[in-house]
């Protein structure tokens, strides 16, 4: 398996793919419109701009990504980001999502995010244990937050301290720190 930054033109198709299962057969994802590769390949060249956008391929096909994004648009919420992870169904239980986020996790930290923040669609024992064993910690959560299939759902969200606290003032974010090895 090899970790590499996405290439909109390249791997729009392969994520876009991963992630249909999830918009249209579950609850993970609050999107109810599975979005095609074109727009797959406009969300990781956006995206790309400010976070990392990894993805994890083998034998030349996307079996999973992560990536960061925006966490609140308020100027004093820039040194926190979300991050979110999806692995294709025939990589689950591999350790794809432990390896996307062991990557995506460090060069947060390297641009100077302070604060992982990660939604979970509950109940969703996998991805609660995934965020946990890379010390994520519960923070939260918000009920009856989102309609899908049928149902309210309850969204939980975990934290993860990127750097050690201080009090002293952050330094600013950087651009998107990139992988000493992509591959």
């Amino acid at each position: 398996m090899l970790i590499r930054h996405a290439d909109a033109k390249r791997d729009a198709a392969g994520c876009a793919a991963v992630y249909e299962p999830f918009v249209a057969h579950t609850a993970v994802s609050f999107e109810e419109t599975v979005p095609d590769a074109a727009e797959f390949a406009q969300r990781i060249a956006q995206l790309s701009e400010r976070y990392p956008f990894l993805v994890a391929a083998e034998a030349g096909s996307v079996i999973g990504y992560a990536h960061a994004a925006q966490h609140r648009d308020r100027a004093s919420y820039r040194w926190a980001a979300d991050v979110t992870v999806y692995i294709g169904e025939r990589a689950h239980g591999q350790g794809v999502g432990r390896a996307l986020y062991g990557a995506l996790l460090p060069l947060l930290a390297q641009q100077g995010f302070q604060i992982a923040c990660a939604g979970i669609t509950l109940p969703n024992a996998a991805s609660v244990a995934l965020h946990e064993s890379c010390g994520f910690e519960l923070v939260g959560v918000y009920r009856r937050i989102g309609w899908k299939l049928g149902a309210w759902r309850d969204v939980g969200w975990w934290q993860l301290e990127l750097v050690p606290a201080s009090e002293d003032p952050p330094r600013e974010v950087g651009p998107p720190a990139r992988l000493v090895d992509d591959g």
